[in-house]
């Protein structure tokens, strides 16, 4: 049941699920539907109202955003929209990229990845592209939206908001010690959300080229927080140089990341601090 006052939060806020809905749908796939989307958008604004309580100090705008975030991210998990033959295809692409890799001993231009699996360059970017969004929503700390709405529940108790800071803190660490080029493009667009034709502009490559810069530092990133946010090794590449370089990236995590650096990220309710 609604209260009036709930009632009002809802209908002053419904613009904040449209705005949020249209930035997630310029981040994922065209087939993926507006409406499924706003559903879950308005379903989770109604909760929000229900469940806030202005005791705790924070602006229902920014409480909102938290929870109609999350239920978009779980729609889009629930649709399964990087597809199987997205996924199937994305999978030859690695095989050929490691194999390339070990032959040429160097990262394969797009070109020869293409040619090697005998597709057009523009459908490896496509196909790249859904891959690096379905990525970046696992990743969770480059959801779309700017950092002040990335605010942590109350919820969460203590040792649950120390884990959080922490996981945000080392994905800041990782990304400050990427190699320069690899930071400045996940920076660029991710972080600013800068398409990627001023982003190719800038560096002076082609946009497939930024394209595989973006793939080659997911890999590093998954990589290196699976090393130390989830204490497990990382599957042991075949190519002796793509090993050394993913154990020489991990080394580099451990030695810049310290406790403080990582909860100094966040402040004590979990929000990101400007950098």
């Amino acid at each position: 049941m609604v209260t009036t006052s709930q009632e009002e939060l809802i209908r002053d806020n419904m613009a904040l699920v449209g705005h949020m809905v249209r930035e997630t749908l310029f981040k994922v796939p065209p087939h993926v539907h507006r409406d499924d989307l706003a559903s879950a958008g308005y379903a989770a604004l109604v909760t929000a109202a229900q469940a806030f309580d202005p005791g705790r100090g924070i602006p229902f705008g920014r409480f909102a955003a938290v929870r109609v975030r999350g239920a978009l991210l779980d729609e889009l998990r629930g649709m399964d929209w990087a597809s199987r033959s997205v996924r199937a295809r994305a999978r030859r692409a690695d095989v050929a990229r490691e194999e390339l890799t070990r032959r040429l001993g160097r990262t394969p231009t797009a070109e020869e990845l293409a040619e090697l699996l005998g597709v057009a360059v523009g459908e490896l970017a496509t196909i790249d592209d859904d891959v690096q969004r379905a990525a970046v929503l696992s990743l969770q700390g480059f959801t779309v939206g700017s950092a002040e709405d990335m605010v942590t529940e109350t919820a969460l108790n203590p040792e649950e908001m120390l884990l959080h800071r922490e996981r945000l803190g080392y994905l800041h660490d990782a990304v400050t010690v990427l190699p320069e080029r690899l930071r400045f493009v996940v920076e660029a667009s991710f972080l600013r959300e800068r398409p990627l034709s001023e982003v190719a502009e800038q560096l002076g490559v082609t946009e497939s080229r930024v394209s595989q810069l973006r793939t080659e530092a997911l890999a590093l990133l998954r990589d290196g927080l699976n090393t130390h946010m989830e204490q497990r090794l990382s599957p042991v590449a075949k190519d002796g140089c793509v090993a050394r370089r993913r154990a020489a990236y991990a080394a580099q995590i451990a030695e810049s990341s310290t406790m403080a650096s990582r909860l100094a990220a966040t402040d004590a309710q979990g929000q990101l601090l400007a950098a």
